[in-house]
Order: structure tokens, then sequence, then C-alpha cells
């Protein structure tokens, strides 16, 4: 349910993407991202992330908090109201070329090229330094220009459910909201030509929703530091086992978000520049 730079096993993934006008930075939008995950390879392992901004830095990371499951209280919201309303429903000077740091369960690397990532590898703690194909990694340059790449290093054998990544972004068209899901767990580039098995939550929202739009989220008092990124109401469809879709990206209008039509989220195919 994702890209990881070898063998790896995940599942439960909830990916979220909302759009808001925050106080401080104004229009962005602010991804979550959360699986459990177990790595098969014999040796360190990495899920890569491609963003659609041109810029992220650390401070664009955001602490999930102690309880971690900011995710889960959308998809229980969002399951909850499905199962009310259908019976269920379907399912300035610029930042160094490569940064890293430690986030949660994970090293992180970001890089707006990614082919620039195998050099800044040596600043990876050894255990959770991972080899990188340079296939992935032109692929990676070759079909999504303008974007920033996460490369997240991890380690455990073990089947870990990490807290969510959340992050903010100012994105390159604030009125698609994209979350990326393509899959390919080789090392190499993905197939695009391939149907792959999905497990998915896809969240969304958007601060311009109608009163009474969507499932309302409660979150807990310790998020209180978080509240000028998190929404107030979430929709979304799980995209279970059993189908698979062709592989892709998650995407939808603002648009049609703002209408509700989730029969409008897209699987999204990248292409070659």
């Amino acid at each position: 349910m994702c890209i990881s730079a070898g063998a790896a096993a995940f599942s439960g993934t909830i990916v979220y993407c909302g759009r808001r006008h925050h106080p401080e930075h104004g229009l962005i939008h602010v991804l979550g991202y959360q699986n459990t995950a177990a790595n098969l390879a014999d040796g360190p392992n990495a899920m890569l992330l491609h963003l659609p901004t041109r810029q992220l830095t650390p401070r664009h990371f955001l602490s999930a908090g102690r309880a971690g499951d900011v995710l889960q209280r959308m998809v229980d919201t969002v399951a909850s109201a499905a199962a009310d309303e259908e019976g269920i429903a379907w399912m300035s000077a610029g930042p160094p070329s490569v940064q890293v740091f430690d986030h949660d369960v994970y090293t992180v690397l970001l890089a707006a090229d990614p082919t620039a990532v195998p050099a800044a590898l040596l600043r990876v703690p050894p255990r959770r330094r991972p080899a990188l194909d340079p296939e992935l990694l032109r692929f990676y340059a070759d079909h999504f220009p303008d974007h920033t790449f996460a490369v997240c290093c991890f380690d455990n054998a073990d089947a870990l459910r990490a807290k969510p990544l959340l992050l903010w972004y100012t994105p390159l068209d604030p009125d698609r909201l994209t979350v990326p899901a393509l899959d390919g767990h080789t090392g190499g580039a993905p197939d695009l030509d391939s149907p792959v098995p999905v497990d998915h939550w896809v969240l969304f929202s958007t601060d311009q929703a109608p009163s009474g739009w969507g499932a309302p989220v409660d979150h807990p008092k310790d998020m209180r530091p978080l509240r000028a990124f998190l929404p107030t109401s979430v929709v979304g469809r799980h995209f279970a086992p059993g189908r698979p879709l062709p592989n892709g990206d998650f995407g939808i209008s603002h648009h049609d978000l703002l209408t509700g039509d989730l029969d409008r989220v897209e699987r999204l195919r990248p292409t070659r520049r």
C-alpha cells in the first residue's frame, strides 16, 4: 500500500488530505499517513512518499501527540456515519538539498531531487540505513516534477503501528487534494500496468464545507496545539482487500469534495514528464 525500498508488509493504511486556511500559513493542505509495517528485507528499509509541494522542512512535520490516534478517530467517525446512513459504505534561503531528521519511529530524508538522496544516506544511522535502487529514484524524478520526496527509514522486523505522519505544505494545486498511494515492494520502480491490492481508508476534509457536511470529528483536549491543522468534519471511504485497483494515488477536486460526491475520487496514474 505504498512504495518501499525493499521487501515489506504493510496493512491497515489510513491516508488523509485536508484543505485549510491556516491563520499563519495561509491556504495549505495537511497530509496524514499511517499504517502497520513489518520489514521483510535482509537489512534496513524505507517507505517513500511523494508530496505535491516544492518545499518541505522538518518544521512542516507535526507531532501527533501521545495518543497517536488522530487518524483512527477520523476513520471511526466516518465508519459510524456510514453505518447509520447506508448500512456500511463501500469501501528566503532554501533548505539543504537533503534534510535528515528523526520523527517517531522513522529517520526521514526530505529532498526536492530524489536522485540526491543516496549521497545523504550516510547521515542515517546504520541500523536504519536502507539500500535504495537508483531505478526507483529515477522513476520519482521522471514522474513527479516539482514534488518533494520523503524517505522514511525504519528497521522494525515485527509489525508495528507507528504514530501518524502529519505534515502541512503549500500545495502545487490548492484545488486538487491528493494522497500518495502508489504501490510497490520490490525496491525497484512500481509497475504501473498491473492492478494492485488495496487496504486503505481514504479521508478528505475542507474548512469551506457547508453546515452538515461530512461526519464531525471530536479531537481530545491534548490535541489543542494541532487544532488549527485538524478538521472538524471529514468524509471518506474504505477501499478493502478483494478487488485490485489500478496502481496510482487517490485524488479529488475541491469542487467535488464540497458536493460530497465521493464517486469522483480518482485513482491517479503518474505520467512521465
